[in-house]
């Protein structure tokens, strides 16, 4: 007779099914700690009071928690949800819009429409789709550059202030890479508390979340909503449905659109700009980290949505701390969270020769900051992009969708099911 392996122990039971639980409350922790100052960043610099702004930060916590649950629960997959960095750092230098607060918050309902008709409607997705890779990418690394530059003009600004900053995410880069961020953000929240910790009053610790009524206007539908619907698109759907890909995994096309839009515009309201796919966590959640059994994996997700609940309840606490930092130490802190899209947007945007001058094009646009007829500089770096991508290259204009070399934003996100 063969020989039978012996029965796992209950020791060892038990350690296997914790895995996927850890594995996602760290992938929430390290989702959360590394972008948070980015999404308070961008609601303020669109309008939103310390108060606003917490909200939406909560609202995007709990939001895609139950999202999350909801997709683990109904496909059985770890399905990691997350909110759109790239979208809060486009907030963050597009500023405030022809509304102000309330008409930001109607761009972001309709980011939320925009998210659920590309799942439900081929074509939408086939016209983002047409959008070049290359261009959307050095967009976003146009608009990421001068909140890069903070750390360093922070630290000629207010040396004493953010030098802890920077050398926490240097002493950590290398030997700890996942972990730098988080630090770095800690030690910027540490320097805040010894210089205006005694400002905070009890009062505004308390987690609430606060309705706006939305309004939207042109300006805001053009300089938030179409960008911030791009870089969400290209910048965090695609790699998220790569990064599940790679781990064998698939992603239920309809389902998560419709979630994800569906989580937006419930949390849009309240302050929260847009939910999507994870990436970076995706790969923890989805991943060997999560443990052997891939039949356990979801769990992962699960756990992951009920430690963003956790860390939500913390979000008006952090947004009282930001609220009262010195000037040049929660940009710096932005600035380094942000370091390594930055180098990924714009390594990817320069590496094609045949796109690489109308991506220059675009990008430069981007960093420049301009604003005409009320209209911010991410969608004018699209349009300069295009132009000079049609003027150097009329062939790509001419060619049939066969012919042109194919984008890896359309190769994912053409809106058919992955």
């Amino acid at each position: 007779m063969p020989e039978q392996s012996p029965a796992a122990s209950p020791e060892v039971l038990e350690e296997s099914r914790s895995v996927p639980v850890v594995a996602g409350v760290v992938a929430a922790v390290v989702g959360f700690s590394s972008s948070f100052v980015v999404v308070l960043a961008g609601l303020g610099a669109v309008g939103a009071s310390p108060q606003q702004a917490a909200s939406g930060l909560l609202a995007l916590c709990l939001t895609q928690a139950a999202g999350m649950a909801w997709l683990a629960w109904r496909h059985r997959t770890p399905i990691a949800l997350a909110w759109s960095t790239p979208g809060a750092a486009l907030l963050l230098t597009t500023g405030a819009v022809d509304g102000g607060w309330p008409a930001a918050v109607g761009a972001f309902l309709l980011v939320g429409v925009l998210i659920l008709l590309t799942g439900l409607l081929p074509w939408l997705g086939a016209l983002i789709a047409r959008i070049p890779a290359a261009l959307a990418r050095a967009m976003l690394a146009g608009v990421l550059l001068p909140i890069c530059l903070t750390p360093v003009t922070g630290l000629a600004a207010d040396p004493w202030l953010v030098a802890p900053v920077v050398l926490t995410w240097l002493v950590l880069a290398r030997p700890a890479p996942r972990w730098a961020v988080p630090a770095s953000l800690v030690a910027a929240l540490v320097v805040v508390v010894v210089e205006a910790g005694g400002t905070v009053r009890a009062a505004d610790l308390a987690p609430t979340l606060t309705w706006t009524t939305p309004t939207l206007t042109a300006a805001a539908a053009v300089s938030i909503a179409l960008p911030v619907w791009i870089v969400t698109m290209a910048s965090q759907n695609v790699p998220g449905v790569a990064v599940m890909t790679t781990q064998e995994w698939s992603v239920p096309w309809r389902s998560t659109r419709g979630v994800t839009g569906t989580a937006t515009l419930l949390g849009a309201p309240l302050g929260g700009h847009a939910v999507n796919l994870a990436a970076i966590t995706a790969a923890m959640v989805a991943g060997p980290l999560a443990g052997a059994d891939r039949a356990r994996r979801w769990w992962a997700a699960l756990s992951a949505a009920a430690a963003y609940v956790v860390l939500g309840l913390a979000a008006a606490a952090l947004a009282t701390l930001v609220a009262a930092a010195p000037g040049s130490v929660i940009p710096a802190a932005a600035g380094l969270a942000l370091l390594g899209t930055f180098a990924t947007s714009l390594t990817g945007a320069l590496a094609e020769d045949d796109e690489r001058e109308a991506a220059a094009i675009c990008f430069l646009v981007a960093a420049s900051g301009i604003s005409v007829a009320g209209i911010g500089a991410a969608f004018w770096a699209l349009v300069a992009g295009l132009l000079a991508r049609a003027l150097l290259h009329p062939r790509f204009g001419t060619a049939t969708a066969g012919q042109r070399p194919r984008s890896r934003l359309g190769r994912h996100d053409s809106g058919a099911p992955s």
